[in-house]
């Protein structure tokens, strides 16, 4: 339901764009309408400059650009009124979906009713609030090195996690750190970061590359995309990639407008 709102805003602005473009043109065009008169044999058009004059002046074929004008200002006054009607239609369409993920029934229940129920629709805020507060299995491996703390007092592996969980609580994107993931073989894996897209409730992972100066460490990270891959996991869908190395060092602000690009 997400994806057909955000048709219908798509096709909004779509319309939008070219109603200013038309009512832009509409104040070069010349003065009347056309009429076009079509036989077997020719095809003549008439400049009806009055409106009590249906039948208009001849055009000569040497003045095409009056021609074409009129047309265009004939198809712009059209279009004009057309877009008007769709675009009310959308925008009474979008605004059933305001609330997609509303339960008025649940909404109007006395709040200790609704610690009582279970919603059908489960409303935002406690949808989000049931994921970020989920008991999850996380990475057992070595937990010593977990010697960086983050925002929330969280304890991870390196200073560039530690900002980029900071980044994270900051943009107020959920995540969970080295959450279990069983791939398709059941082997776990555990992505530094897992992530959900509060607009649509999607799940991504965010893993950060700190050591690509390291050959051993190139390798493994690459098997680990073919691996995700493998698992319908992929960069720029559900797979968020940040990295950092001697001479290209962990960019903080690349990170903010990456995450304000897909969240």
């Amino acid at each position: 339901m997400n994806q057909i709102k955000e048709l219908l805003e798509q096709r909004l602005k779509i319309l939008a764009a070219a109603k200013a473009r038309a009512k832009r043109d509409m104040a070069h065009f010349p003065e009347g309408s056309l009429r076009i008169s079509s036989t077997k044999r020719q095809t003549r058009y008439y400049w009806a400059k009055e409106k009590g004059n249906s039948a208009g002046e001849y055009i000569p074929m040497a003045k095409e650009t009056l021609v074409k004008a009129l047309a265009q200002k004939d198809y712009n006054m059209k279009f004009l009124r057309e877009a008007d009607k769709e675009m009310c239609a959308l925008e009474a369409v979008a605004g059933r979906f305001s609330g997609l993920n509303e339960d008025k029934t649940f909404g109007g229940l006395s709040p200790k009713r609704r610690e009582l129920v279970e919603p059908y629709i489960m409303p935002d805020e406690l949808f989000l609030r049931k994921w970020q507060d989920e008991e999850y299995k996380k990475c057992g491996y070595m937990p010593e090195k977990k010697v960086y703390a983050t925002r929330r007092g969280e304890m991870v592996r390196s200073k560039s996690e530690a900002l980029l969980a900071d980044i994270l609580c900051e943009k107020g994107i959920p995540y969970h750190y080295e959450q279990e993931l069983v791939l398709l073989n059941g082997k776990a894996r555990y992505p530094d970061f897992t992530l959900l897209n509060k607009r649509t409730r999607e799940v991504l992972y965010l893993e950060h590359f700190g050591l690509l100066d390291d050959e051993m460490y190139r390798r493994d990270c690459l098997d680990k995309l073919d691996e995700y891959a493998r698992n319908g996991i992929f960069i720029g869908k559900n797979l968020l990639i940040t990295y950092e190395s001697a001479e290209h060092p962990f960019n903080p602000n690349q990170v903010r407008e990456m995450l304000d690009a897909v969240f």
